[in-house]
């Protein structure tokens, strides 16, 4: 009986980690086709006063779609000098990377994959393995554009890495925990009031952490090698830099990576500094509050996406000296000094 009973937990979970994986894994495709049809190609072609792409499907929805089959049948090539294995296994490091992002971020009461106690702790760490995935691909690829775009790459993701921790460190303060749902719950409860004068519902932490916000999403801007942050694939200087010598299904995956990480960053950001899933005066539990939870996650989530993809059609790129410079003359010191304040009206209020 006892056995029975094991296996049937047993497959049970077999069963639920499968359909979580697979979630997950549908996700970073979902992810990376949004924001790539609708700011990539709209909202960048309407603000240049463009139609953008028109015949593959309703209002050319399907285009990108159609450009994943097309990088599918595409040759999968190998270049003659290039460490064959680790060329192979970059691109999957990157993905995994994205892949790891999506398993800690709540889209609802019950619906996240694991709820860590320290989920912001492992949220920041394995974003960075995408660091080794694109050193990989730079190194392996015998060419010197390639490598010396991973090596702008490493120089720049380790250099933001440091505001974008540090940004958050605040968020930790205040909320007083490392959990991301318990990060939303502590938003929940958190009314601003204005002097005792009166009190508004809880729009989450983006007023007391304002500052702590913007470097966030600057450092994010980075992370994504995104403009005005694209020193490690500019096309004017280095042919898509660690990507030069990648085609087919491969150059597909960190498209994927790119763009699927822009979208958990963005879940990232709603849910550290926008409350997350959750709205004042809606469902807070049960079936309802899960499907409130992922319409309310995703509408912030194109809130913030929005305005990374207007920066990176708006600003020219830094030279490599004006970047490592802005990271470590402006925005580290300006994150302690956001650490120090938390700290200090965390304490006093």
């Amino acid at each position: 009986m006892i056995a029975a009973l094991v296996a049937v937990d047993v497959t049970t979970y077999g069963w639920v980690t499968a359909l979580k994986v697979g979630v997950v894994l549908a996700l970073i495709p979902a992810g990376a086709l949004i924001l790539g049809y609708v700011f990539l190609m709209k909202m960048m072609s309407h603000m240049q006063s463009r139609l953008g792409p028109m015949e593959a499907g309703p209002h050319g929805v399907l285009q990108l779609v159609f450009d994943g089959i097309k990088f599918l049948q595409k040759e999968d090539i190998f270049p003659d000098r290039s460490d064959r294995r680790v060329f192979a296994l970059a691109p999957l490091v990157v993905m995994l990377s994205t892949f790891l992002l999506y398993i800690v971020i709540p889209a609802g009461p019950r619906l996240v994959v694991e709820d860590l106690d320290t989920g912001i702790f492992f949220a920041l760490a394995v974003s960075s393995l995408s660091v080794i995935g694109i050193l990989m691909a730079g190194w392996s690829s015998a060419n010197k554009f390639s490598l010396m775009g991973g090596l702008r790459a490493a120089g720049q993701l380790i250099a933001y890495e440091l505001p974008l921790v540090l940004a958050v460190v605040g968020v930790v303060i205040q909320a007083g925990t490392l959990s991301l749902q318990g990060i939303v719950g502590a938003q929940a409860a958190f009314d601003m009031s204005f002097f005792g004068l009166f009190t508004i519902p809880s729009i989450g932490y983006f007023i007391p952490q304002f500052f702590g916000f913007i470097i966030f999403m600057i450092a994010v801007q980075a992370e994504l090698t995104q403009t005005p942050f694209d020193m490690p694939v500019a096309e004017s200087e280095l042919v898509a830099g660690f990507m030069t010598e990648y085609t087919g299904f491969r150059f597909l995956f960190f498209f994927m990576g790119e763009f699927g990480t822009a979208f958990a960053f963005g879940a990232l950001a709603s849910t550290l500094f926008l409350g997350g899933w959750y709205i004042p005066f809606g469902f807070h539990d049960g079936l309802l509050g899960d499907l409130q939870g992922v319409i309310v996650l995703f509408t912030k989530i194109m809130i913030v996406s929005f305005f990374v993809f207007w920066v990176r059609f708006t600003y020219p790129r830094f030279r490599e000296d004006q970047l490592q410079t802005f990271a470590w003359k402006w925005l580290i010191p300006l994150s302690l000094l956001n650490i120090l304040a938390t700290a200090v009206f965390k304490v006093v209020f």
